[in-house]
């Protein structure tokens, strides 16, 4: 599908690709990892003709669709289901040609926009949308009343949508929550047509891609199966590698050896020239060069304090009096939990977070905390409120005001900073350097209590592992907020869930809460009321038969052959249709299926009745000319 061949591009001072080459199945649904900054956006501006290599490196099939995410939809009073249905050129421009078509045209768009399932879009769409969070109702609200979050889906949306040959994702899951994580997983899977996605997300490659392309050092290298694979085999070839290296070493070590030895003997001189030309012509072995990934900080508690952290007893919180956001609320946590907290954007999750750190109080009910408990909350509107002419020294000064300079270098370096990064403004630090800045300056006072709200949404795949081994030996509580699933799963031993304006513990593990939103989804996705069914077109009555000189017989009998063809093609349609619902196997094994069908029949009838009609109106004005 993507044919990248001998790709040297170079930018801003620095080389991303070194003679890379790689060739993507069709159909594949290929993760692009590597670590953060390593050329893998730039990759897709190279393949979108954002940035120019120089040459034909990059190949494509002709006429191939590539579609990407966009920043953002815009906000436009077009209403959000329509929005989505315009996302696909094809059946919306055969729909806008449909209006004006001329008779012998009309039966050619009906047959084309039967092949495509035209009739089914509305409903695609609509479960698309719902498996990306919106509500029934808000399929028909303007893009002007949502969000820029809640507008970045709707960009991911119209892609899925519209289904291109080549889909490029970078980072899909960044502005998603679990649920629409866990649902665009499954809904990879099933993507007809190649994808390649940037993801950090383990569960997402593991479980939704075919195969791993692995940048480093200017070089593409694909694996397939998921990420787990690529790491095992990864692991084997460096293993390889590096014993074929210590192989190298030794021959070589052997070969100078008799060089050495023997160069001055004449007797021996041509052996030794021999071994010479051997060495000079030995390929040094390439073996993979292991980036250093910091360890995360989080120092646990001095002293453990009395159980419970919390506790609370039909508690309702709320930021105006009378208008609970949370109601009922009957929780405890003691020093040893790890709670993950789960729910859809809007649930209540980040205005419990702010409940427990101590940012908000309850309005009813009783809400018990230890006075002594430091809590150190991280939540992902900090890294976006940061002063971008804020510099990393900076910000550790005024929180250890008392410490010495190199104390306040010591710290940022052991937070992954080195000496080049510490006055570096926020602006130009990456958002993996930003976040895990912040992450371990909440920590830094050792908290009895660390709240996170998506942590990892800017660490690549090595860092979030290494955020997970401090988790796991911080000896506090943990209230995890987060899209990734892996992290969920390895760190949170309880789930809370946050629905229906209350949050109560969640029986079961990750893989039933997985089957619960993708179950809910498609519950969702069936509902009557999603969108207004189309209305069946009227038919036209013939009109009266027109009295038209006879010098125009013969144009009206080429204009009577195409519209025979016409009636021909969506006859032949509609017959194809009722043969398949003739069957009556397909309403018991297939009945979304069948659902379907009949409602392409309907549009068959439809097409065929116009077609009747307009075959009439013509055949009467020429036998009036004839007569």
């Amino acid at each position: 599908m993507l044919q990248i061949n001998d790709l040297t591009f170079d930018a801003w001072g620095r080389r991303f690709f070194d003679h890379a080459g790689i060739s993507l199945p069709p159909g594949s649904k290929v993760g692009l990892v590597g670590r953060n900054g390593v050329g893998k956006s730039t990759l897709f501006k190279l393949i979108m003709g954002e940035l120019v290599a120089g040459g034909d490196e990059i190949n494509l099939p002709r006429h191939a669709r590539i579609g990407q995410v966009a920043q953002e939809h815009p906000a436009t009073p077009v209403s959000l289901i329509d929005t989505i249905l315009e996302a696909d050129d094809e059946r919306h421009d055969l729909l806008t040609r449909l209006e004006t078509a001329d008779p012998e045209e009309m039966g050619d768009i009906w047959t084309r926009l039967i092949e495509i399932d035209a009739d089914s879009a509305p409903s695609r769409a609509a479960e698309i949308l719902s498996g990306l969070g919106f509500s029934v109702e808000d399929l028909q609200r303007p893009m002007a009343e949502f969000s820029g979050g809640w507008r970045m889906r709707v960009a991911l949306a119209a892609a899925l949508f519209s289904e291109p040959d080549l889909l490029l994702l970078d980072e899909p899951t960044n502005y998603l929550d679990l649920e629409g994580a866990l649902w665009l997983e499954a809904r990879l899977k099933k993507y007809p047509n190649t994808a390649l996605i940037i993801s950090h997300d383990r569960e997402l490659l593991n479980n939704s891609c075919t195969h791993i392309l692995h940048l480093t050092q200017g070089k593409l290298e694909i694996y397939t199966g998921g990420y787990d694979d690529f790491e095992r085999r990864r692991a084997e070839k460096s293993r390889l590698q590096l014993s074929a290296k210590a192989k190298q070493d030794a021959e070589r070590a052997h070969l100078q050896a008799f060089v050495d030895r023997f160069r001055a003997k004449a007797s021996k001189a041509a052996q030794a020239q021999s071994r010479m030309k051997r060495l000079a012509k030995m390929e040094p072995v390439a073996t993979t060069i292991e980036e250093r990934v910091a360890p995360f900080t989080l120092p646990s508690p001095p002293r453990p304090l009395a159980p419970p952290l919390i506790r609370l007893e039909k508690a309702n919180v709320s930021y105006e009096p009378g208008k609970p956001i949370l109601r009922n609320l009957n929780l405890r946590m003691d020093l040893d939990d790890r709670i993950g907290l789960l729910g859809v954007n809007g649930a209540g999750k980040s205005t419990f977070a702010k409940l427990i750190a101590g940012a908000l109080g309850v309005q009813t009910g009783e809400f018990h905390r230890d006075r002594k408990m430091r809590v150190g909350w991280f939540h992902q509107h900090q890294i976006e409120a940061m002063d971008p002419e804020d510099t990393p020294l900076e910000i550790i000064r005024r929180a250890m005001p008392d410490a010495s300079e190199s104390s306040r270098r010591s710290k940022l370096a052991q937070f992954g900073l080195g000496f080049e990064k510490q006055e570096t403004t926020v602006a130009n630090l990456s958002g993996g350097e930003r976040a895990r800045l912040l992450l371990n300056m909440v920590a830094m006072d050792a908290p009895h209590m660390l709240i996170l709200d998506e942590p990892t949404n800017h660490l690549d795949i090595d860092s979030r592992r290494a955020l997970l081994d401090a988790l796991n030996d911080y000896e506090g509580a943990v209230i995890l907020i987060t899209h990734d699933r892996s992290l969920m799963e390895l760190v949170a031993d309880r789930l809370w869930l946050a629905a229906d304006g209350t949050i109560k513990p969640f029986n079961g593990d990750m893989d039933d809460y997985a089957k619960f939103v993708l179950d809910r989804a498609r519950v969702a996705a069936r509902a009557p009321s999603q969108i207004k069914a189309p209305e069946p077109e009227p038919v036209k009555a013939a009109p009266p038969p027109l009295r038209v000189p006879a010098a125009q017989a013969g144009p009206l009998k080429r204009k009577l052959e195409a519209a025979e063809a016409v009636v021909t093609r969506t006859t032949k349609a509609l017959e194809e249709l009722d043969a398949v619902l003739a069957d009556p196997a397909i309403y018991v094994k297939d009945a979304p299926r069948a659902a379907d069908l009949g409602q392409k029949r309907l549009k068959a009838q439809n097409a065929v009745d116009k077609a009747e009609a307009e075959w009439m109106a013509i055949a009467e004005q020429l036998a009036a000319v004839e007569a």
